[in-house]
């Protein structure tokens, strides 16, 4: 549902600025470039949170989950801008693949480091098997796919993984920053701390993900046996 309507509109708005690049001669390559730039100046972002800020506030979470919102927005328009400037090809195809799994592992190495940096550990390990599932859902089907099976089911694909690491990471910037402590008593009931609102996201897409890419191994074993 996210592919059929969602890219559609985001489409829409881009559309403008894709045919601004193609007037500018700008390649796809270089859009999946900036991409992975980006993704590397939100690692950057939540190192320098883990080393310069203070437990609580989470700040450097926001900013860099706004950092990823934007990468992710050039991880649609290199393609787009392939398909509509007549400017695709096999290499283009591989090296957007290869930069996405770098800018994924960038993220997720900033992530790792500031949940290690302030003691959130178990934190920590969820975010990495979510790094793994990730990786897993996009390797199963590019390989899948190498031997001849069509193999774009499951959830978390690489956009859903990107908005909700960067919508709650955001979310959980915003509420750090009206909240004013790491962890307040919510309805005199429980402590509740605001790196929940990120963490929370990070344990689904750790079992979401690996879930998906197991599906796809599934998917692609009962259409290697129909073969």
């Amino acid at each position: 549902m996210l592919k059929d309507y969602g890219q559609q509109l985001v489409y829409k708005v881009i559309n403008p600025f894709i045919e601004l690049l193609i007037k500018a001669g700008v390649s796809p390559n270089t859009i999946t470039t900036m991409g992975l730039i980006l993704n590397f100046v939100a690692a950057i972002v939540l190192i320098i949170g883990a080393e310069t800020g203070v437990r609580g506030d989470h700040s450097y979470v926001g900013w860099a989950g706004a950092i990823i919102l934007f990468a992710g927005i050039f991880d649609m328009m290199d393609g787009r801008l392939a398909r509509l400037g007549n400017m695709e090809s096999k290499f283009g195809a591989l090296y957007d693949s290869v930069l996405d799994r770098y800018s994924e592992m960038f993220m997720f190495l900033g992530i790792c480091y500031y949940l290690v940096s302030f003691d959130y550990f178990l934190s920590s390990v969820l975010a990495f098997v979510a790094m793994i599932g990730s990786i897993m859902v996009s390797y199963t089907r590019a390989r899948a796919e190498g031997l001849g099976v069509d193999c774009g089911i499951g959830w978390m694909q690489r956009p859903e993984r990107i908005l909700l690491v960067g919508i709650s990471a955001i979310a959980c910037g915003i509420t750090s920053h009206y909240m004013g402590s790491d962890q307040v008593l919510l309805f005199s009931l429980i402590n509740f701390e605001a790196i929940s609102i990120f963490i929370g996201p990070i344990a689904i897409l750790s079992v979401m993900s690996n879930i998906t890419a197991l599906r796809r191994l599934e998917h692609s074993r009962q259409a290697l046996k129909g073969q």
